[in-house]
């Protein structure tokens, strides 16, 4: 068994809308059926008892090792803990050639994971040792390292129940929610609305203090000192015990409570000291440590936190109850679970030595012994859910401190006895505003209701009824892609909106070119989608984007289809057939949105056929208005775009909504240019979908060019010396077709053709082009391009001037090494009335070559 290839599909792909790893995998033959392999199954499940069934297909289904590879790298991460539920195992046109599919949460577990099945399977054959149990803690201890902490997830979760997207900007906690300019981050629980400002106020326990008094929130009084005498001298000003803290610190870090000697002061200053250089003295308050969580200006949960301790039970010492209770499975390492483990430390032994006691001592039974002063979850204590309890002065205390501060999101710690007394008569107050407060406590209490904080934080960044999405269009198909993307985000533009825009010319911001090359695939439409400026994105979704990592966004509101035509990459990566194709290309429409559409060209039948796993509404489009399709769905009051000759009409069942005269419509030459009118049909369903004006979209079809900069390479029309030229980057059948067709339309005295083909596509595609060519133009020029895709030199014009073999109408064919000789042979031939269409390979080059060139 070889593995050749692996793919990670990070967005909706061909097989599914979960992320999945797709691997290529090659079995001999004596590897295509695990029976002929002797006691396979035994020995697999021997290394893997939880392997489960591998026969979804019943006893007789033949499976290969490439199937049982899939199961046990889906089975793996779900024993580690890994909620994945998809896989899927396809024999491709290769014999013994698979394609492997897993899904996966976190990227880099599912490939651990299908690296360890491949272990296993491997030692399965080899009858060699698997060790099992130390691949499932290496993968268990990979998910919990990179997977969301339970305050970032808790968000996360919220926003998927809301709809709203969302993206992991960093293997680390920070997430991007939404998209362009609706979008907002977070880090754990901080914001993109928690400002810098307020998080440095937070910080400053001092300064927070003083500003909490000005506001007339209740305090503890205290000063900030910079040495052990000066400590001591502040606790003895306050009388009574004291609390010595970092003045810059979090969660608990170097703070010891309810002191009162000078001893005690002067070691408890040390411990501060190690967390910076200014230590705050305040007094003590007795009672209950209480934690509350404000969100915007409402409080969301409270809860009530005790420090570290253990039970005595009269047998046990002290270290050994701790060991004990750090066996609980619910307590863990850092957050991933309900508990933390209890920090056994200096601050613990200097505690116990406070109250008489050492880690050798065995307290009596039900005796509590408490391991540090302050509650902190970090360190080991417990969180008991109040907030029902909580009363409302108190509430309205933590929501002005977190106010006054600054902080949409914080963590306000009160002392105090009863949480159902206002703070002011029972003598507590509030001692710390925490910025980026731990959820954990509310989410998963040791005691009492989880609450949902995280729906409390996704509430207050996206009121209900906003979603984060902006407007996406997805537009594919085999020719007309890149006009039909322009012409779109030129409609929309019309509105004010800003766009951001994909394609193989590159990226463009608000008309702002921020990227070049083909920029078709998912990468390009996630840059656009996290883009701050874009109101909306019109996305051009290559067929090669969408084998290679899936789409760049998890729906879309409009799906474009174009056309699906032959010639368009078959026979790569397994795509062998134009059905195959189409298969690839509706992943566009299946991720339409409910609210959405899909915008399809009724001419084409393979495309009609997308229709029916649309989750949106279907608008169909086709020249002829009385096409069946267009007639059919009409006649259901559905909407339909067609065009009666002299205008584009877009009607809902018989009442016709939008009309817009061809003759206003620049591209389509008056009409003349079939392809054009397609391409115009396809973006005006689309900005009718969206909802557009009719006004602005009319405007924006009168105010579009065809010219090489706005569209470059799509049917850029140049004069050179009273004759036309004509720059395409028509590349396949399909396109050699509808060109020939407009060019016919345009009646020329002779016509002219310059072409090339791509080495990557089939001989007979090749051929094709010349065939269909060399039956429509008078003179042909064939060059060789500057990139042969893997083709011997030569190879390409031989299968070029193979299919110009018994073509009608050629009656001058020539030979050229190089696209800009070619041209040049091909301006110098022109005559006044002739039209040369100039298919060209380097775009951009051969634009800038061309307008130097031409003569008017």
């Amino acid at each position: 068994m070889e593995i050749t290839r692996i793919r990670m599909l990070r967005g909706p792909n061909l097989w599914s809308r979960h992320t999945a790893l797709e691997a290529i995998v090659s079995c001999d033959e004596t590897e295509r059926s695990i029976d002929s392999i002797p006691d396979f199954e035994n020995r697999i499940r021997e290394r893997f008892p939880q392997l489960g069934s591998m026969r979804r297909g019943g006893h007789n289904e033949i499976l290969s090792l490439a199937h049982a590879l899939e199961h046990a790298a889906l089975g793996l991460q779900s024993q580690a803990g890994c909620p994945v539920t998809f896989s899927r195992t396809v024999q491709t046109i290769e014999a013994g050639v698979y394609q492997v599919v897993v899904e996966y949460t976190e990227e880099v577990v599912g490939r651990m994971a299908f690296d360890f099945a491949f272990a296993l399977i491997l030692a399965t054959l080899t009858d060699s040792p698997f060790n099992l149990t130390a691949a499932l803690s290496e993968l268990e201890a990979l998910y919990e390292d990179v997977r969301l902490g339970p305050s970032t997830g808790s968000i996360v979760d919220a926003a998927v129940q809301r709809n709203i997207p969302f993206r992991r900007m960093t293997e680390g906690s920070m997430v991007q929610f939404g998209w362009g300019s609706k979008q907002k981050r977070i880090q754990a629980a901080e914001t993109s609305d928690t400002s810098a400002i307020a998080e440095a106020i937070a910080q400053d326990k001092e300064l927070t203090k003083n500003l909490l008094a000005a506001a007339g929130v209740s305090v503890p009084i205290g000063e900030v000192v910079t040495t052990a005498d000066d400590a001591w001298r502040a606790a003895q000003k306050i009388g009574g015990a004291i609390v010595l803290k970092p003045k810059d610190g979090n969660q608990g870090k170097g703070v010891v409570a309810n002191i009162q000697t000078e001893a005690e002061v002067r070691a408890g200053f040390v411990v501060t000291q190690a967390f910076g250089h200014e230590t705050i003295v305040e007094r003590y308050l007795p009672g209950a440590d209480y934690r509350l969580l404000v969100v915007g200006n409402r409080l969301s949960a409270a809860a009530r936190r005790e420090p570290a301790q253990v039970v005595g039970d009269g047998k046990h010492t002290v270290a050994q109850l701790v060991e004990l209770e750090n066996s609980n499975p619910l307590r863990g390492d850092g957050h991933a679970t309900a508990l933390t483990k209890i920090r056994f430390d200096d601050i613990a032994m200097a505690h116990l030595a406070s109250n008489n006691l050492s880690p050798e001592s065995i307290p009596k039974t039900g005796e509590r012994v408490l391991l540090r002063n302050n509650a902190n979850l970090s360190t080991g204590g417990t969180a008991t859910d109040v907030t029902d309890d909580v009363h409302p002065d108190v509430a309205a205390s933590a929501i002005a401190a977190a106010q006054m501060i600054g902080l949409d999101i914080a963590g306000v710690d009160i002392l105090c006895e009863a949480i159902y007394k206002p703070l002011e008569a029972q003598g507590g107050g509030i001692v710390e505003v925490n910025a980026a407060p731990g959820l954990r406590m509310h989410l998963k209490p040791s005691y009492g209701k989880s609450r949902p904080v995280g729906e409390d934080i996704i509430n207050t960044m996206y009121p209900l009824g906003e979603d984060g999405r902006i407007p996406v269009v997805a537009v594919t198909g085999t020719n007309g892609k890149t006009t039909t993307v322009r012409l779109i985000a030129h409609l929309i533009n019309e509105t004010g909106l800003r766009v951001g825009m994909t394609s193989t010319d590159g990226v463009y911001i608000n008309h702002r070119l921020i990227d070049s090359g083909d920029c078709s695939g998912p990468k390009s439409a996630r840059n656009v989608l996290m883009h701050p400026d874009v109101d909306a994105a019109v996305l051009e979704t290559a067929r090669g984007g969408m084998l290679r990592e899936g789409l760049g966004f998890d729906r879309c509101e409009v799906a474009v289809v174009t056309n699906i035509g032959e010639g368009d990459h078959l026979g790569l990566n397994y795509i062998t057939s134009v059905e195959d194709l189409a298969i690839l290309k509706r992943v566009v429409v299946q991720n339409v949105a409910p609210t959405g559409a899909a915008v399809l060209n009724a001419a084409d039948p393979i495309v009609v056929k997308m229709g029916d796993v649309c989750n949106g509404r279907v608008i169909f489009f086709a020249q002829n208005q009385h096409h069946p399709v267009i007639a059919a769905h009409r006649a259901k009051n559905k909407k339909v775009i067609y065009c009666d000759g002299t205008y584009i009409v877009a009607s809902k069942g018989a009442r016709v909504v939008y009309r817009f005269p061809v003759s206003e419509i620049p591209i389509t030459q008056n009409g003349v240019l079939g392809f054009q009118i397609e391409n115009a049909m396809a973006s005006i369903g689309a900005a009718w979908a969206l909802g557009l004006d009719a006004e602005k979209i009319a405007r924006g079809l009168h105010s579009f060019q065809s010219s090489a900069n706005a569209v470059p390479g799509r049917f850029n029309q140049f004069k050179h010396k009273g004759a036309t030229v004509i720059a395409d980057y028509g590349h396949n059948p399909d396109a050699m077709r509808a060109l020939a067709s407009a060019i016919a339309a345009m009646k020329p005295k002779k016509s002219h053709v310059v072409i090339s083909g791509a080495g990557d596509r089939r001989d007979e595609d090749i051929r094709d082009l010349t065939r269909i060519l060399g039956n429509n133009f008078d003179n042909v020029i064939l060059y060789q391009d500057q990139c042969q895709r893997g083709r011997e030199d030569g190879e390409v014009l031989k299968l070029l001037q193979e299919g110009l073999v018994g073509t009608t109408q050629a009656k001058q064919v020539k030979e050229i090494t190089g696209e800009f000789l070619a041209i040049d042979t091909a301006l110098n031939d022109l005559s006044p009335g002739d039209i040369c269409l100039i298919l060209i390979d380097q775009v951009e080059e051969s634009l800038a070559y061309l307008k130097e060139k031409v003569q008017p």
